[in-house]
């Protein structure tokens, strides 16, 4: 059986999780933006070496490949991660604070 090995990765509050495909229905968007920040306008943004996919071309990416060996994940305020070949979807952690489920703001 042929396995991901790559691992899970967090850059703030997007978490990257390997996946083995994309589903089919999804269309490739014009930038790689994974989250924008509401108050401060800062992004995780990937700039080459990979193709975002979303429902629509101008939505943020909820997945992405990385075609070239590796493609740094950038944000204003966080450490640049580099990110293996392979495919992946973001997630926006939450946060559980007095019964009430939000998500984690960068």
């Amino acid at each position: 059986m042929k396995t991901n090995k790559q691992k899970p990765m967090r850059q703030g509050d997007v978490l990257i999780l390997p996946v083995k495909k994309i589903p089919s229905n999804l269309v490739r968007t014009k930038q790689l933006t994974l989250a924008l920040g509401e108050a401060t306008g800062h992004h995780h943004t990937i700039y080459g070496g990979a193709v975002g996919y979303a429902t629509s071309e101008t939505e943020l990416s909820e997945y992405f490949e990385v075609t070239d060996a590796t493609a740094d994940l950038t944000h204003q305020e966080h450490t640049r991660i580099s990110i293996p070949n392979g495919k992946y979807r973001k997630v926006i952690q939450s946060e559980y604070i007095e019964q009430d489920n939000r998500k984690v703001v960068d």
